[in-house]
């Protein structure tokens, strides 16, 4: 599954779900590097109620 999470207040990565953490902070693959993080919230699609 694709996710992104934010690294620090201004990055933010995006890449393959490898797991979730207790403290809730996700763990990403891109390419052969991992990133934890925490996840960003799902946008609401334009023009939906």
């Amino acid at each position: 599954m694709l996710r992104t999470i934010s690294i620090g207040s201004c990055i933010s990565v995006q890449g393959l779900m490898v797991s979730q953490n207790a403290d809730g902070t996700v763990v990403i693959r891109v390419d052969d590097r991992t990133y934890t993080g925490r996840p960003v919230p799902p946008s609401h699609a334009i023009g939906s109620a």
